[in-house]
C-alpha cells in the first residue's frame, strides 16, 4: 500500500482532485485523478470498470449524485493508503484528451475583449454591437479539432485579404493568434426541446478545463461577414488534460460584474456563478499577460441557459468555452491581437519585438483559483506552432 504525500502548497490537494485520462507504457488509456504529484488509477483504486475506459464520458453520464459520491470516496481513499498498483508519478504518465467532445460552442463573454475588438475592427463606431449586453454571443465550433495540451498546431492556410490588397489570395495565415479561455464540460445532457435554466448549471456541468482557441485573424477577418467565424477558428482548439470538478470551485464563486440593462428572465441568476480564476499566458517561456476570469460579463450558467433556450439538446461531453478572457489593463489581455493592438504595438518577448505567432513559437496558459484549503490548479494548456503544410489551391 502507498501513502500519497501531498506537498505543502500543492495546487492538487484534496480540495481539487481533478480528473484526467492517462496511460503508462504498454497500457491502455484509463481515468485517473491527480493528487499532489501522483496520478491514481481509479479503476484499480475504486474497483469500478467505468474508470477503465479511455474517456470520462461514461462516468460523467452517471450524474451529479454519482459525482458527489465518487469525490467523497476518493477523498477518503487518499487520506489513507492506496493500492501500490494504482499510484503513478505524474511525470511518468502520458496524458490524453480527457473526454470525447460531443459539441463545441465558443462564447464572447468578456466586455473588455469585445470592446477592444470593436475599437480595432470598427473605429469610430460603438465598440459593442447592440445585442451584446442582452445575450451571451457565441458561435458553434468544430468538435473534431479539439486536441489535448501538448499537441503541435500546424499553421492553417486559407483565403485572406489585407486592407491594401485588391483581391483575396490563398496561403498560410500571417496573423496567427491565441485566445485564453475557460471551458466547461457538460456531464449530463437533455433531450431536444428541454431548455436548461441558470439554476440547472451545477447539476449538469461536470467541470472546467483551460482552453486555447487558436485563431487565424486574417482568415477570420475576410470570412466572418455575415455568418461569423469558420475556417479562421476551426483548425485547432487546445484544452488542458485535467478537468477540475465544478464541486472543487465553490470557494472560487463570485458575482459577475453588474449587468445593465437587466437581462431577460431566463438569464437571471438567483445565485451568482462568476468565478475568481487567475490566468497566466506565457509566450516562448516569458509571461506576457495575466487575464482575470472574475471580470467576465456573462457567467457559465448564463451561457448554458442561452445555449439551450431554443430547445437545443445538451449531451455528455459538450464543451463550451468563455471566449477570450481580458481585463481592463493592457497586461490582462488574453489574445495577442489585443495585446499588440492589431500588431501596431509589438510586445517584447525574450528581447525581440513580437506581434503574431511565428513558426516554432510555443504558448502555455495556466490558471489557479481559490479552493476550500489553499489555491487549486488547472494544469496547463500548451501548444507549439509548426509550419503550414501544402494544401490544394
Amino acid at each position: 500500500m502507498t501513502t500519497i504525500d501531498i506537498p505543502e502548497g500543492s495546487l492538487y490537494g484534496l480540495g481539487n482532485l481533478p480528473y484526467g485520462v492517462f496511460a503508462t507504457p504498454g497500457t491502455a488509456p484509463r481515468v485517473g485523478v491527480r493528487v499532489g504529484d501522483s496520478v491514481v488509477d481509479l479503476a484499480v483504486a475504486l474497483g469500478d470498470d467505468v474508470f477503465a475506459r479511455p474517456s470520462l464520458n461514461a462516468f460523467m453520464a452517471q450524474g451529479y449524485d454519482r459525482w458527489v459520491e465518487v469525490r467523497s470516496r476518493i477523498g477518503d481513499l487518499v487520506r489513507g493508503d492506496v493500492p501500490d498498483a494504482a499510484v503513478f508519478a505524474v511525470g511518468e504518465v502520458e496524458l490524453h484528451l480527457p473526454f470525447e467532445v460531443a459539441d463545441y460552442v465558443d462564447f464572447y463573454a468578456s466586455e473588455h475583449h469585445a470592446s477592444n475588438l470593436g475599437r480595432l475592427f470598427r473605429p469610430g463606431a460603438e465598440p459593442l454591437m447592440p445585442n451584446w449586453k442582452h445575450l451571451p454571443v457565441g458561435y458553434h465550433g468544430r468538435a473534431g479539432t479539439v486536441v489535448v495540451s501538448g499537441t503541435d498546431i500546424v499553421r492553417p492556410c486559407g483565403q485572406r485579404k489585407a486592407p491594401d490588397e485588391d483581391a483575396p489570395t490563398f496561403g498560410e495565415s500571417r496573423r496567427l493568434d491565441i485566445e485564453a479561455e475557460l471551458g466547461f464540460v457538460v456531464g449530463t445532457g437533455t433531450p431536444l426541446g428541454s431548455p436548461l435554466s441558470t439554476a440547472d448549471f451545477p447539476r449538469h456541468v461536470f467541470g472546467a478545463v483551460l482552453v486555447n482557441d487558436w485563431s487565424a485573424r486574417d482568415i477570420q477577418a475576410w470570412e466572418y461577414v455575415p455568418l461569423g467565424p469558420h475556417l479562421g477558428k476551426s483548425f485547432a482548439t487546445s484544452i488542458s488534460p485535467w478537468v477540475v470538478p465544478l464541486l472543487a470551485l465553490e470557494a472560487a464563486r463570485v458575482p459577475t460584474p453588474p449587468q445593465e440593462p437587466q437581462v431577460l428572465p431566463y438569464l437571471r441568476e438567483s445565485e451568482p456563478w462568476g468565478l475568481d480564476v487567475e490566468f497566466a499566458v506565457s509566450w516562448n517561456g516569458q509571461e506576457v499577460s495575466r487575464p482575470p476570469y472574475r471580470e467576465m460579463y456573462w457567467s457559465p450558467a448564463q451561457m448554458l441557459a442561452h445555449m439551450t433556450v431554443n430547445g437545443a439538446s445538451a449531451r455528455t461531453g459538450d464543451l463550451y468555452a468563455s471566449g477570450t478572457i481580458s481585463g481592463a489593463a493592457k497586461d490582462q489581455r488574453g489574445a495577442f491581437i489585443e495585446l499588440t493592438w492589431g500588431g501596431q504595438e509589438p510586445v517584447t518577448v525574450n528581447g525581440e519585438p513580437r506581434t503574431f505567432l511565428l513558426d516554432g513559437d510555443e504558448v502555455t496558459i495556466t490558471a489557479t483559483a481559490p479552493g476550500a484549503a489553499g489555491r487549486i490548479g488547472f494544469g496547463e494548456v500548451r501548444g507549439r506552432i509548426l509550419p503550414a503544410t501544402e494544401a490544394k489551391r
